[in-house]
């Protein structure tokens, strides 16, 4: 076994920020690909097709968000190995993502027609436009083994700082993409089942790119060597940490599905707006990823390194940051927030409902660094028990305020509510953080 003691030294402000800004791009290619799809179909002059792309996607990305848990899971138990100096097993977890990544791709190709018939009775549609998203979802689901080995491929490379390998493979896979969309849609007149084309041949082209980036290790004895690989013990591990995970997920998806739910009894306008205000919670996510990102591999290395100072300031110089782009998404919403809802919405209603309830996102990205940050810090600590527990305590405080304030505020009461379950979320993975530091003395 190759293992070398680890002498980490203490994170810089550069090291941090040269992490975390090659997720930030990254992050911001992905809405730019959802408007080059809805765009292109929208050339087609229906609103059948643009539609279905919308239904498909949400289908598929939903499904495939379940494996978030790879993508965390893999870099908490990476950045540890690695920290330990454990070269050999920083190899075997590749190994082991790529086969939980086949054999969830491969069950997700066998299951696809009785999933297809539950999401479309969850969320029924007009036959023209479910008969598309069917097509749709019948070619993308043949890139499920690839969409979810790089969810494994892109947790590994972050666990070693290998941020900018990330931006190269998002910036290849959505350009590719994009172009594919244009030349299938606009070009061949393949509609909407272009799309689906397009990102089958981006996404295992992606797989390709990712498998060359990590060509080292898997050329290495390590990747082959199915004792280790397949080791009792630490499949175990695997195991549990990644079921804790999605648990905690699921639980947080959970939040936001019953958010729409009940925004959609306030009417339409109310709903619409939500909807458009959500848009600026993703764009936190997207900025604050990245810092996050940059704690789940400093953190995790001086968790495997058991270097306690080291991960403190680790656990610092990311909240810092994180705290600095909360504060700078917060000042941006307050001063430029009116006008992005007006690029997003021509309804004048919406418009309306949308700068009434503008002031909550002004105040997330402030209120919320925290949740993201301390996710951050627990995953690379690989603390899931932690993260689960936390999540249950947060859906119960956040059900707590809903029925407390949503029947006198309405709308005002819902978004109080989301965003008590922020904070719930924060302080408590923040009680539990003198622990996670223990383990690492």
């Amino acid at each position: 076994m190759t293992r070398t003691p680890v002498e980490m030294a203490p994170p810089t402000h550069r090291r941090v920020l040269r992490i975390a800004l090659p997720i930030v791009l990254s992050n911001a290619t992905v809405p730019i690909l959802g408007l080059v799809d809805t765009g292109v179909v929208g050339q087609m002059g229906a609103a059948a097709p643009i539609g279905a792309v919308g239904i498909g996607a949400v289908i598929l990305t939903s499904i495939y968000w379940v494996f978030g848990f790879l993508r965390m899971g893999t870099a908490g138990l990476t950045a540890q190995a690695q920290g330990a100096g454990d070269r050999d097993e920083v190899v075997a977890i590749l190994s082991r993502a790529l086969l939980v990544a086949a054999i969830g791709g491969v069950g997700l190709i066998v299951l696809q027609w009785p999933m297809m018939a539950g999401a479309f009775a969850l969320s029924p549609a007009s036959a023209e436009v479910e008969n598309m998203a069917r097509g749709y979802i019948g070619i993308r689901v043949w890139s499920a083994p690839a969409a979810i080995a790089l969810y494994g491929i892109t947790g590994w490379l972050i666990a070693q700082e290998r941020t900018r390998a990330v931006l190269l493979l998002q910036l290849w896979m959505n350009g590719l993409n994009m172009g594919l969309d244009v030349l299938f849609v606009l070009s061949f007149g393949w509609g909407v089942n272009g799309v689906a084309v397009a990102t089958f041949i981006a996404e295992w082209s992606g797989l390709a790119l990712g498998l060359w980036i990590c060509r080292g290790a898997l050329m290495a004895p390590a990747a082959r060597a199915w004792a280790a690989v397949f080791d009792r013990a630490r499949m175990l591990r695997m195991a549990t940490l990644n079921r804790d995970i999605l648990i905690r997920s699921l639980l947080l998806e959970a939040i936001f599905v019953s958010f729409l739910f009940f925004a959609a009894d306030l009417g339409d306008a109310t709903l619409a707006a939500n909807q458009v205000l959500l848009q600026f919670l993703h764009i936190t996510a997207y900025a604050l990823d990245g810092f996050a990102f940059s704690a789940e591999a400093l953190v995790g290395q001086a968790m495997g390194a058991r270097q306690r100072q080291i991960l403190r300031r680790s656990a610092v110089l990311t909240s810092f940051w994180g705290g600095i782009a909360g504060l700078l998404l917060t000042v941006g919403f307050a001063v430029a927030g009116g006008t992005i809802v007006d690029l997003m919405t021509t309804a004048e209603d919406v418009r309306a409902q949308a700068r009434a309830f503008l002031p909550w996102m002004m105040v997330v990205p402030v209120f919320g660094a925290a949740a993201w940050m301390l996710d951050g810090i627990f995953v690379g600590a690989t603390r899931s028990r932690d993260m689960r527990n936390m999540m249950v305590i947060s859906v119960l405080a956040y059900g707590l305020a809903l029925a407390l304030l949503m029947p006198a505020f309405g709308n005002h009461g819902l978004w109080a509510a989301l965003l008590v379950s922020f904070v719930v979320r924060g302080l408590t993975l923040g009680l539990r953080y003198p622990a996670l530091e223990a383990e690492a003395a």
